[in-house]
């Protein structure tokens, strides 16, 4: 009689374990499915947005903006448009897109300026510059001011960075895969090699060299080649 009580509960501590099991799987199947379509819906409502895209010059060059930030955001979908919607979430992704688009034809820039009070772009980042190559990454970019004559293709710009002028039409040159870190600030007429990194919070107010890292305030070389040196700029 004992071993058949004992049989019996070991039976129902079983059967509730199985229910208990099936009741964390539904829950699971049931988060994701929510989860997934919450990420549809906010996809959708962002669809508005390629009508600036459709309308603009710029196509090309956004695009390679998109392959850039889906590398470095490790984004994989099989199509470029919904990669462009996700990212469309990032207000600094939203600020590079509508200097884009205000870089090309009048239609598409003049609507920028409506859509701006629907889709709110970074708003302590200032872009203002002659020309910027495919492919700049801004991460986080909060109070950042890129004031420059031209940026190369490539290029990383980190948060609190000031890229500007020290006098009327005295703004910087930026090569191409240049980092420039938080904190930092370019000022001047000053030109920046390719392949150069500069540091966090570094005062960069003379010409740096191609493939060379600075630092400090101001700043200077620590790095040129791959090889370390201690270098003031000339």
């Amino acid at each position: 009689m004992k071993d058949s009580i004992n049989m019996n509960s070991q039976n129902s501590v079983t059967r509730n374990r199985e229910v208990t099991t099936e009741e964390v799987q539904m829950k699971s199947q049931t988060a994701i499915y929510i989860k997934s379509f919450l990420k549809s819906v906010l996809l959708a409502l962002r669809v508005p947005l390629l009508i600036l895209f459709f309308l603009s010059t710029e196509k090309q060059v956004i695009l390679l903006d998109v392959k850039r930030w889906s590398q470095i955001n490790e984004l994989n979908h099989n199509s470029k448009l919904v990669i462009l919607l996700s990212l469309l979430k990032l207000k600094e992704f939203i600020s590079l897109y509508y200097y884009r688009i205000r870089q090309g034809n009048f239609l598409a820039a003049a609507l920028t300026y409506i859509f701006k009070t629907i889709y709110k772009e970074e708003q302590t980042l200032f872009i203002q510059c002659n020309s910027i190559g495919s492919g700049l990454f801004l991460q986080h970019a909060f109070s950042t001011i890129i004031y420059a004559n031209s940026i190369g293709e490539n290029c990383w710009i980190n948060q609190q960075v000031t890229i500007g002028h020290n006098g009327k039409n005295n703004k910087p040159t930026i090569g191409k895969n240049v980092r420039i870190a938080a904190g930092a600030k370019v000022l001047g007429r000053v030109n920046i090699g390719d392949n150069v990194t500069v540091g966090a919070n570094a005062v960069v107010v003379k010409d740096v060299p191609e493939n060379c890292v600075v630092v400090g305030v101001p700043a200077y070389i620590i790095k040129r080649n791959g090889v370390k040196v201690k270098e003031q700029l000339q």
